[in-house]
């Protein structure tokens, strides 16, 4: 049966969900210490509705430029006469779209007494902004802005966040059906236009062939030789797309941890579908029903309760890695936070229990502890310096962690 969902429902129970106000905090935070702040984002994760939240309780003037408008972005033909005698706060929005803004918001912030700040709002990493670190180095703080949380819904919407993605629009939409048609449009706007917006050159077809062929991938260690041969191309090529799909934000990975262990480690970087709502659309998974019959339902899983640790823990990507050796033991998430070091399993199981894996992990890594996250109800031990956490009760039995 169709899975409706009441949209001013959502809205009401949580006054979060549309104000958002983790992520809120955090960027008027970074605007009193920096004069530049940059909101990251994939496209339609809702950068533009938190910028004028913002805004709206900004003490002073605030001035904003679209950059997808034509009249806006004819204001900005010369940046700097246009920027030089604005106060407050200055939004850009789309900047990817401008990039040889930077060396001209460098010149204003470095004017002495300057007040102004400056929030830029993108849909690509900061590698794809190339100026960015050359020239805004020391001036600008950046904030990640995924789709929607647990914090922000409920735990109650926990299976409808996991089926539509956090998307704003996917998720809050009157039906599944119409949050997975949702998604299928965006997965085409995006590859006809967005990614050619950025300069990438790459057919929009071929993107979306590789895209879905890497939704069978989620949750795997990248094997650029195996989707090269599947694709009929050479391995450098599918790391193009790869790389591409990361800075567009739609597609992560996870660095592998590579200290100096006396074992043969894995060395090649896990990936991930940025949303599990567009995992699944990718994947054609329409209904909960389809989903639990997907043979990618366990992977999915795993990505999404990740996507939860991460947010809930405010770990840092540096702070972030997989771990395996070629002999068969792994651990889903290492989190390094200093000198301490934990870890994470994730199982979609109600009965949990330790492997020789999380062992080998535990003493070969000198971890703090490994927090195995189950589909159960109870948080218990289950050996020393192991123990099985529901994930209905993250949020209150992972406090123990060190920044949590």
């Amino acid at each position: 049966m169709e899975n409706r969902v009441d949209a001013a429902r959502y809205s009401s129970y949580t006054g979060s969900v549309l104000e958002r106000r983790r992520n809120l905090t955090r960027v008027t935070d970074l605007l009193r210490t920096h004069p530049v702040v940059g909101i990251l984002g994939a496209r339609q994760v809702g950068k533009t509705t938190l910028a004028r939240e913002l805004a709206r309780g900004f003490d002073g003037p605030v001035t904003r430029f679209d950059l997808e408008d034509p009249e806006d972005v004819a204001r900005l033909t010369e940046p700097k006469l246009a920027l030089d005698s604005l106060e407050g706060l200055v939004v850009l929005d789309e900047i990817q779209r401008r990039p040889d803004l930077f060396p001209v918001l460098r010149v204003l912030v470095d004017r002495p007494g300057q007040r102004t700040r400056f929030l830029v709002l993108g849909s690509a990493a900061p590698d794809l902004l190339r100026q960015t670190s050359e020239t805004l180095a020391g001036r600008i703080a950046y904030h990640d802005l995924d789709g929607f949380a647990l914090d922000e819904v409920g735990l109650e919407a926990a299976d409808g966040l996991w089926l539509r993605g956090g998307f704003p629009r996917s998720f809050l939409a009157g039906s599944d059906t119409d949050s997975f048609e949702w998604r299928r449009g965006f997965v085409r706007t995006f590859l006809e236009r967005d990614l050619p917006a950025l300069g990438v050159q790459v057919p929009s077809i071929t993107l979306h062939r590789f895209w879905q062929m890497l939704a069978h991938y989620h949750a795997q260690t990248w094997n650029g030789a195996e989707l090269a041969r599947a694709f009929g191309v050479a391995a450098t090529t599918v790391r193009r797309y790869l790389d591409l799909l990361s800075a567009a934000l739609v597609v992560r990975t996870l660095p592998p941890w590579s200290a100096n262990v006396a074992k043969r480690q894995v060395k090649s970087p896990k990936v991930y579908i940025a949303d599990t709502g567009l995992l699944h659309a990718l994947l054609g998974v329409e209904s909960r029903e389809d989903l639990e019959a997907h043979p990618k339902v366990g992977a999915s899983w795993e990505g999404f309760v990740i996507k939860e640790l991460v947010t809930h823990l405010g770990a840092r990507p540096e702070e972030l890695f997989f771990w395996a050796t070629h002999a068969g033991a792994e651990l889903d998430l290492l989190v390094v936070r200093g000198r301490r070091r934990f870890g994470f399993e994730i199982k979609r199981t109600t009965a949990p229990a330790t492997t020789r894996s999380m062992h080998a992990a535990r003493d070969s890594l000198q971890l703090a502890r490994i927090d195995v996250i189950h589909a159960g109800e109870r948080t218990f031990p289950l050996a020393d310096g192991i123990r099985a956490v529901a994930f209905s009760r993250l949020r209150e039995d992972l406090e123990g962690l060190p920044g949590a």
